[in-house]
């Protein structure tokens, strides 16, 4: 005789977030320092992940994230090992026609750092572990979704139930939870592949960012401890794929003659990864009881290096709204509530989008009249202070209304 399939409980929770990767990672944290419960739900168990230290990738913190990270307490956990971005040198291919961002310009903070993702992880999961809030994860992945008037019902693979007043789509330009509540997204492909590398070379960086436009994307070496950089080689995905498929030598001797001896020798140090590049937005940031941030809400070029920082503005801002919500006694997945962060993001995020877009197609591609016209523009722009301090200002995520957290303040 079939013996009846037994009902899980139900686990209730204040917010359940799906996806435990970075931006999952430091919505959790935000919440949980709010003294906010929260579920995290991944097919992968961050904590096995930060120990084995597999993203070998780096990302840039802009000024304002890092203060975001100091007030969670996440930065001393990156500190000793993030490098500081003190200049940006923009250069267009073999032309002479370059502009240079000096932090001075604004003041006498980095413009940003770069750091380990996986030391970063591991920094957020400490804040996790350590806050007034608890989390929980599970480590499977998400099959259904039901919201109704007071919770939305997330279903597991293993048939278990979680709840919750907000559930959060943390979980990437694929995103499960997306798509399970209804919202629709737009892809474009780039056809382009990110080649992304430790590099070391013979002269010190300064803590100078280069980045170098070239006719199949651009390539940006990231200062590092030592004589290190990290590389981000963009390409249209043939060319990338056979770049990566390159042994050192001849990958080296090609990245030297598309980099140039600013750096002396180029040597590269592996492990070697490569990333398909796209477009993703998604038509709404929220619906009932659901709300996006990250790649999930909107997954963008990394020619400014901003992606990671403009999921981090995601997050301050819903941190924010929920956190507030909950101190006033409100329902923190209300309707109001939710509004009030895409109200937010969205004409930031959007903004940001356009601007990545544009400098992609403007500067990966090698047409003539083109070329002069972009080689003029850096020219010019050079020369006009206002221009630039406002610039070096955006990629220091200072200008405009920043949330709380983005200002060093606590939720």
């Amino acid at each position: 005789m079939t013996q009846p399939k037994q009902t899980l409980p139900v686990q209730r929770t204040d917010v359940v977030i799906a996806g435990a990767a970075m931006s999952g990672l430091a919505t959790a944290a935000a919440l949980v320092s709010a003294g906010l419960d929260v579920i995290l739900v991944d097919r992968a168990d961050p904590r096995d992940d930060a120990v084995a230290g597999t993203d070998i990738r780096t990302t840039a913190i802009s000024l304002s994230s890092r203060r975001m990270l100091e007030v969670l307490g996440a930065w001393e956990g990156v500190a000793e090992t993030a490098e500081p971005i003190l200049d940006i040198r923009i250069s267009d291919g073999d032309s002479r026609a370059h502009m240079h961002y000096d932090h001075a310009e604004v003041g006498d903070q980095p413009m940003g750092h770069i750091v380990e993702n996986a030391r970063l992880k591991r920094a957020l999961l400490k804040v996790i572990a350590n806050g007034p809030g608890q989390a929980d994860f599970r480590v499977t992945t998400v099959t259904a979704l039901t919201v109704d008037a007071r919770e939305a019902q997330v279903t597991l693979e293993d048939g278990a139930v979680l709840a919750a007043p907000l559930a959060v789509a943390a979980d990437g330009r694929n995103s499960t939870l997306r798509a399970l509540a209804h919202i629709r997204v737009h892809t474009l492909p780039y056809r382009q592949s990110s080649v992304v590398e430790t590099i070391a070379h013979e002269k010190p960086h300064d803590n100078v960012a280069h980045e170098r436009f070239l006719p199949g994307g651009p390539l940006a070496l990231l200062p590092l401890r030592g004589k290190r950089s990290a590389l981000v080689w963009t390409e249209r995905t043939a060319a990338a794929e056979h770049i990566h498929g390159l042994d050192d030598r001849l990958f080296g001797a090609a990245l030297q003659e598309r980099f140039g001896n600013a750096l002396g020798k180029l040597t590269p140090l592996g492990p070697r990864r490569i990333y398909p590049l796209s477009l993703s937005v998604a038509e709404a940031y929220i619906a009932d009881r659901v709300a996006l941030v990250g790649d999930a809400a909107h997954a963008i070029h990394p020619i400014a290096g901003q992606g990671f920082n403009l999921g981090l503005r995601d997050v301050a801002s819903l941190a924010e709204v929920v956190a507030d919500a909950a101190r006033l006694g409100m329902d923190p997945g209300a309707r109001l509530v939710l509004e009030d962060y895409q109200g937010r993001r969205r004409f930031d995020s959007m903004t940001l989008i356009g601007a990545t877009d544009g400098l992609n197609r403007l500067f990966s591609n090698d047409v003539g009249a083109i070329r002069v016209l972009r080689d003029l523009g850096l020219g010019l722009s050079r020369r006009i202070g206002p221009f630039k301090r406002a610039a070096v200002r955006h990629a220091m995520g200072t200008l405009g209304s920043l949330p709380r957290l983005l200002r060093g303040e606590p939720l």
